[in-house]
């Protein structure tokens, strides 16, 4: 359907150069333009509002200069991300005033959305609108494919996941402890470790910045070996997980946060445990697994329904907090999954 010409203000979050190194506020800006909210009818195109936006960390690596089509913002140019939004105007058939999806966004108040296929309609609302930045969107897809796809859980076996605390961890370790298994975390505070405990129910969790000796740490924990990980971080905690991986282990790769803001990667120098172990280590990205959405829903909504899954959101207000917000990820600011509320209508 048509919508008529109103032009609206338009709050964006503004590549203002490409970042050196870790991505800083000063890398962004927030300007105000303006959007019209006429669709042409047939053009497949829609207009939405956006209402929260997920902070995520692959969104440090799309700032910085790599050359990636598709992948790299433009300089002088709204971020983009994952959202929830409403929408205002369509020009396709299937999207209709006031529905709400999910899905790729621009960071700004408004954005127009030629590619309808990046965005997936919210058909339940009787859960928080937020939870489709996280549990119900790409993180939680990210946590439900990378457990229970590609680890392949056996009820019993001990897991680790790096990063736990953060949007993807905390589900994680709740579907691992669903399953019966023996779960551990790291996380980057005291306060986030018990949490990790008192929170999600992990059977016990260490503070990474705290240990002198990671490979001491996990053997303190898993004095039996490691079946399964999570990987979120990379680097010297990936070193140190392979030296505690048990035969057959299988290691799940979704994230490497400690190496995305280095000018030179880390090497990691344990990697014969792979053979000598015969480890399974694969990694993936959630859009692989967006296909697979509604079977995802049967499996979480339940759960979050049923009160066996929490989820921790830290949730900052208003589009000019969002650099902050991004920036913050990568020192761990963040208590859960970072979520910037832009609009409440």
């Amino acid at each position: 359907m048509a919508s008529g010409s109103e032009v609206m203000s338009n709050k964006q979050v503004i590549l203002k150069h490409f970042a050196n190194g870790g991505p800083k506020e000063s890398d962004m800006v927030v300007k105000t333009s303006s959007i019209s909210l006429k669709v042409e009818p047939g053009s497949n195109a829609v207009v939405i509002k956006n209402l929260y936006l997920s902070c995520d960390p692959m969104m440090g690596n799309r700032m910085k200069n790599l050359g990636i089509p598709g992948l790299t913002y433009t300089v002088e140019s709204p971020l983009e991300g994952f959202g929830v939004a409403k929408v205002v105007a369509s020009g396709h058939p299937e999207f209709k005033k006031g529905d709400l999806v999910w899905g790729a966004v621009g960071w700004e108040e408004y954005s127009l959305i030629k590619n309808t296929q990046s965005l997936f309609k919210i058909h339940h609302t009787d859960v928080p609108l937020s939870y489709y930045t996280g549990i119900l969107g790409m993180p939680g897809i990210t946590a439900w494919a990378g457990f229970y796809e590609l680890a392949a859980p056996k009820k019993g076996e001990n897991v680790y996941i790096s990063a736990a605390s953060g949007a993807v961890g905390q589900l994680v370790g709740q579907f691992a402890k669903l399953m019966g298994c023996y779960v551990v975390g790291s996380a980057g505070s005291k306060e986030k470790v018990e949490i990790l405990k008192n929170k999600f129910g992990f059977d016990d969790a260490f503070n990474y910045k705290e240990e002198q000796d990671l490979d001491a740490a996990l053997k303190r924990c898993f004095p039996e070996g490691i079946d399964i990980y999570f990987e979120n971080v990379g680097g010297k905690m990936l070193d140190a997980v392979l030296l505690n991986m048990r035969l057959h282990g299988r290691i799940t790769a979704c994230g490497m946060i400690s190496q995305y803001n280095l000018s030179q990667t880390e090497g990691v120098h344990n990697m014969m445990n792979i053979v000598f172990k015969r480890i399974q280590m694969k990694g993936f990205f959630a859009t692989d697994y967006f296909p697979e959405y509604a079977k995802f829903l049967d499996v979480v909504l339940p759960l979050i329904r049923e009160g066996k899954v929490v989820y921790l959101e830290d949730i900052a207000e208003g589009l000019e907090t969002a650099p902050a917000a991004l920036v913050g990820l990568f020192t761990g600011r963040n208590v859960g999954k970072q979520v910037v509320a832009v609009s409440k209508e």
